[in-house]
């Protein structure tokens, strides 16, 4: 009989980091200051995280690097990641 291991493989993502940034600009006008793609949950489980700065603030939008569906869209708090 065969165990499912248990550490599970994040998918690959789908989307470029070029067309999650469009999405995640979309979401949230501003100018992108730092970016990463991370495995963390919520959605697919792999998601583009950017950093925008907007109207004096910084907020971090996440995107699911699969679907697109944007996944956070909040104010940064002060122990930025």
């Amino acid at each position: 009989m065969a165990v499912a291991s248990p550490t599970q493989k994040a998918p690959k993502p789908k989307l470029t980091l070029a067309q999650a940034q469009v999405i995640a600009l979309k979401a949230r006008a501003g100018k992108v200051t730092d970016h990463e793609l991370e495995a963390e949950k919520g959605g697919s489980g792999l998601r583009y995280s950017f950093d925008i700065k907007a109207g004096g603030k910084t907020y971090e939008v996440g995107v699911d690097a699969v679907t697109g569906k944007v996944l956070e869209n909040i104010v940064e708090g002060p122990n930025p990641d």
